[in-house]
């Protein structure tokens, strides 16, 4: 497959190359895992001289033989003496940048945690006493999202405040979704679009496993996932288990209640019989999995709210393969196959809502956009976007089926809300799968 978008990125990767030529720059990348974060450097540096270290979970001394290889090829230097330990690597390369300029991204970073902690210090003190003369271009990339933030972002951290710069990549938007899919099926329908946003959330590792597997429609597209030796089965507890630790079965439990729609927290207390504020504080704001949503104009300590899975491949995999992880150890992928065809319309339709919000965003021309409902779930409205300097604000209802789509029942729901918008000029719309 091609190399898609991330221009913007590409182009901030250029300028801090560009600096590095006059002083030492350093700078880490995060991301989830799968979103395309190695891709990204390899692309971005592949006609500069670029060191790349991918560390792997053993020895030290091991790595550095390998380090030390990577070195002398790319290089092209001799190195005299044995370098075990990656302090003394690092230090002779901070050395070498001083005479000449070059780029070196480490890969899986964090996983210098388990090699040998005291790396981290170890660079600092390196970076510290070196970074005025060097010239090294300093890439540090990690996908256990949660560690790499607390490695250059807790103040406690030895390379807290180090880092020059802080590349967060995200997921390919719709317009990329939408020009992949044009490239490899020109003629793809709104609910083939739908399928392929709704399973791969624009994480650049799906997007390229249906591509080579030349799955384009609905049924393709899950064909492929729920196929017998998939890689999308065991993928969640892949991406997670790292990352959630020895509790990873509280925090399962969770996510996989609000993928089932139990999506305020004491409807997920009263069915786990536990507190969850601190697991869902966590799945928010250290890993990142789940985000609070609140009608919008909410005030911010409102208690009306709800969790969402902020993942689009995560939200369906605990939805239907690891609820129904049994059948799947079993080897029955055909009542899999049932239980998603019998649910696929209702889940669908709660995705194509977030796939016109991000459309929404994407023109640029609202300020706040968001969901509404009252107590007790009342007058839900499924988008409403404003923009307070225009005076104007947009109500829209989401449908599968556009024959479904009441604008006048729209209009009675956003009756309370719309007193919020006194002088605002007011649009009601209807977005269905014939919009996509």
């Amino acid at each position: 497959m091609k190399f898609y978008n991330r221009t913007s990125e590409l182009n901030l990767l250029s300028k801090i190359e560009e600096a590095a030529h006059q002083s030492a720059q350093m700078t880490f990348v995060v991301g989830r895992r799968r979103i395309g974060k190695t891709s990204l450097l390899l692309e971005a540096y592949q006609k500069n001289n670029c060191l790349y270290f991918f560390v792997a979970k053993k020895n030290e001394a091991l790595l550095c033989i390998e380090f030390v290889e990577e070195v002398k090829q790319k290089l092209q230097i001799p190195i005299f003496g044995e370098l075990k330990t990656f302090k003394a690597l690092f230090g002779f390369l901070m050395e070498v940048a001083k005479s000449r300029h070059f780029t070196l991204i480490i890969d899986e970073f964090q996983e210098f945690n388990t090699v040998n902690a005291s790396v981290f210090s170890d660079m600092q003190h390196l970076w510290d006493s070196n970074k005025k003369d060097s010239k090294i271009n300093l890439l540090l990339c990690g996908s256990v999202y949660s560690m790499m933030t607390r490695i250059f972002e807790n103040a406690k951290e030895p390379l807290f405040g180090r880092a020059s710069q802080r590349i967060h990549l995200k997921a390919f938007d719709v317009a990329t979704l939408k020009e992949i899919l044009k490239d490899y099926h020109p003629h793809y329908s709104g609910e083939d679009l739908l399928a392929f946003y709704l399973i791969t959330g624009g994480v650049a590792k799906y997007v390229e496993l249906l591509v080579t597997k030349q799955a384009f429609t609905k049924q393709s597209i899950i064909a492929e996932v729920i196929g017998e030796n998939s890689l999308f089965l065991e993928e969640g507890k892949n991406v997670l288990i790292e990352e959630f630790g020895k509790d990873y079965g509280n925090y399962f439990s969770i996510v996989s209640l609000i993928a089932s729609g139990k999506t305020s927290r004491v409807a997920i207390e009263s069915i786990m019989e536990m507190q969850t504020g601190g697991f869902l504080d966590r799945l928010e704001n250290e890993y990142g999995v789940v985000q609070k949503v609140r009608p919008i104009l909410a005030k911010p300590n409102s208690r009306s709210v709800k969790y969402s899975i902020s993942d689009n491949f995560l939200s369906f995999w605990f939805r239907f393969i690891y609820k129904y992880r049994s059948a799947v150890e079993a080897g029955n992928l055909d009542y899999l196959k049932q239980i998603i065809d019998r649910d696929y319309t209702t889940y669908s339709g709660k995705i194509l809502e977030k796939y016109f919000i991000e459309e929404r965003k994407a023109e640029k021309k609202y300020n706040l956009i968001g969901t509404y409902w009252e107590r007790n779930n009342q007058n839900e409205i499924d988008i409403v976007a404003v923009n307070d300097l225009a005076k104007t604000v947009l109500f829209a209802e989401v449908k599968r089926n556009k024959n479904n789509i009441d604008i006048g029942k729209l209009e009675e729901k956003s009756a309370q809300l719309l007193q919020q918008f006194k002088g605002y000029k007011v649009s009601y719309i209807g977005y269905s799968l014939d919009d996509v």
